[in-house]
Parts: C-alpha cells; sequence; structure tokens
C-alpha cells in the first residue's frame, strides 16, 4: 500500500484531484487516496487505512512535478478548527493575476477594494477586525472617482474605443454577492456563522507575501505597529486570535497556539512588553462580537439579532483612536 516510488497515474489521479480544489486536509485526501490505491490493487482500501505518512508520500511527488511549473504545495494550521490545510501555491506570479484568470477586472478591482477595507479600514490599533459582513462588502461596490478615471486593461476594451474612455464603474450589488460567493467556492475567503467573512487559509498561504508587501510599512520602526502580524509561537499571520493588551505591540498569538506557548514560560505576560496577558483582547471577529456594545444589542434583538449597522459603527475607528466612549452609547442605536 506504499505504493511505487515511480510517479505514476496514481500519483497524477491525486494531483487532478488536489487541483480541482486548491486545497486539502487529511481527512479530505484519504477517500481520494483510498479510491486510488483500491484502482492501483487487488484489494480493496478502505479510507481509514490511509495514514499520515502515506498522504505525505503522495504530498511530495505532488510537490516534485509541481516545482518545474513554478508551483508548491504548503500547508499551515486553520486558525480556528486547527486542521492543517495544504494548499498549491503559485511561487511567481502576483496574487491578483491569479484570481483574474478567472474574472473580470471590475471584479479583481472589487476583491481588491474588499482586502484593502479588511486591512486598512478595520484594522487599526484600536480594533483589528479584518474582516467584513454583508453590509461593509456592499461599500466596496463602486469605484472611487480616482479608478473610475483609470483606464481598464487593453483585454477588456473594444478596438474602436479610446483607452481614455474605458473605465472601472464597480459593481452592483447582485453581482458583489455572486462574486463573494464565488470567493468562498473558490477557497480565497471564508464565511462564518455571523455571515462575516474573511480571508482563508489558502489566501493567507497565497498572498502572504503580497499582503506584507501591501500593507505594512517597510521603513517602520522595531517594535511599531503593523498592518499584518504574525503568532509568537507558529509565525504565521494572525487574522484571528489574541493580541497584547497594550495597544501599539505587536505581539498576537492564535487561539489554538497559545496553550502550548504559554506552558514553555514562567508567567502569563507579553513576552515583549511584559504587559499580563489576560486572553481577552481579539482579533478577528471576535473583536467585535466580545465588546460590550454588540453583547447588548444582541440580547436586545434576541438570538441572532443585530441592528444593520452596529458592526460598522463599533468598527469605525474614531479620530482620537479612542473606542469605549463611543461602544457605551450604541447601545440604543
Amino acid at each position: 500500500m506504499d505504493g511505487d516510488d515511480e510517479y505514476n497515474d496514481g500519483n497524477r489521479a491525486f494531483l487532478q484531484a488536489f487541483m480541482a480544489r486548491g486545497t486539502m486536509t487529511l481527512r479530505e485526501a484519504k477517500p481520494i487516496l483510498a479510491a486510488i490505491l483500491t484502482a492501483e490493487g487487488d484489494e480493496p482500501v478502505d479510507a481509514m487505512q490511509i495514514t499520515q505518512d502515506i498522504f505525505d508520500s503522495y504530498l511530495s511527488a505532488a510537490q516534485e512535478a509541481l516545482s518545474s511549473l513554478d508551483y508548491d504545495i504548503r500547508s499551515a494550521m486553520h486558525q480556528v478548527t486547527k486542521k492543517r490545510v495544504y494548499a498549491i501555491v503559485n511561487t511567481t506570479s502576483d496574487p491578483m493575476t491569479q484570481i483574474a484568470t478567472l474574472h473580470s477586472a471590475e471584479e479583481i478591482a472589487f476583491v481588491k477594494r474588499v482586502l484593502d477595507a479588511m486591512f486598512e479600514k478595520y484594522n487599526s490599533p484600536r480594533l483589528e477586525a479584518m474582516f467584513l459582513d454583508s453590509m461593509q462588502f456592499h461599500q466596496c461596490c463602486r469605484a472611487p472617482p480616482a479608478a473610475r478615471s483609470q483606464p481598464a486593461p487593453a483585454e477588456d476594451m473594444d478596438e474602436d474605443t479610446p483607452q481614455s474612455q474605458q473605465q472601472l464603474r464597480g459593481l452592483k450589488n447582485s453581482e458583489a454577492e455572486a462574486m463573494m460567493q464565488s470567493m468562498v467556492e473558490e477557497g480565497w475567503f471564508e464565511r462564518s456563522n455571523e455571515g462575516c467573512y474573511s480571508l482563508s487559509p489558502r489566501a493567507l498561504l497565497e498572498l502572504r507575501s503580497w499582503l506584507i508587501e501591501t500593507y505594512n510599512d517597510p521603513d517602520a520602526e522595531p517594535g511599531e505597529w503593523q498592518r499584518i502580524k504574525f503568532c509568537e509561537a507558529c509565525k504565521e499571520i494572525v487574522t484571528v486570535g489574541q493580541r497584547c493588551a497594550e495597544r501599539d505591540c505587536n505581539v498576537r498569538l492564535h487561539d489554538i497556539c497559545e496553550d502550548a506557548f504559554w506552558r514553555t514560560r514562567r508567567e502569563k505576560k507579553c513576552p515583549k512588553c511584559e504587559t499580563p496577558w489576560d486572553g481577552k483582547h481579539y482579533v478577528g471577529e471576535r473583536a467585535v462580537t466580545e465588546t460590550e456594545a454588540y453583547r447588548r444589542s444582541k440580547g436586545h434583538r434576541g438570538r441572532g439579532g443585530r441592528s444593520s449597522g452596529l458592526m460598522e459603527q463599533i468598527m469605525a475607528d474614531p479620530e482620537d483612536g479612542e473606542g469605549d466612549e463611543e461602544e457605551e452609547g450604541l447601545e440604543d442605536e
């Protein structure tokens, strides 16, 4: 059942299945590999017989086959489920170019506005949300005036139309909803039970370098607050987890990493600024849903209820950078 070292039809079938999905976990791979090994052998193979070693051997063969095509297979732990997710990653082309192979210039511009909202508008020292709800992604539908005046890509232009007349107009609400659903199906975004959209493990693996280059300041002083931050334990990007209680400190931890991390330390203090770590300062959706304003509003409206603009109000960053007073005033809005 260990298979032949030679790259064969079974390896090709596995790679095709992997590429069709974009990402894969061991659990998802087990029935696929069981079917492949059953087809190759004389006896049926049950999915329960597929081990991590067998999976790793097929991953290794696929990785070697992809290397000459400028693709790689990388993995990361899901920030919520703790499952290890494997993804096929393009190692050379721009991430937006990859998405553009399936979508129009208008759709790609919309996705870029969504990412800007996640990592700029709703990601500040006061509150690191890095997600959008349905109302907020609808705000990204329209192209800003500057973008509307920019020429569209040459492939989207008619031969008889002057380039100066080509403009990005944005998407209709229905088109934006369809695009977000498509991004979820393609594995770029995830949608939570609260109806909020955030980057998936595949996106974080694929877009890692691009996110850092786009949203972090390369000239920032050591220790200065940055928009893209990494888990102190596993060193992967944190968009869901915990943060240091000191607002300007960059130390972050995934929830799935914290137990092992604190077991190696003598006291529960931030390893950089030594602020006591209370586990009550959050990154991601809980940065909003654990606020007093959100809990009070949800209690008033019943389970699953919330005012249409409540998340937007909580996530809006006041000019002075302080949100405590504003949250207190949201209860009755």
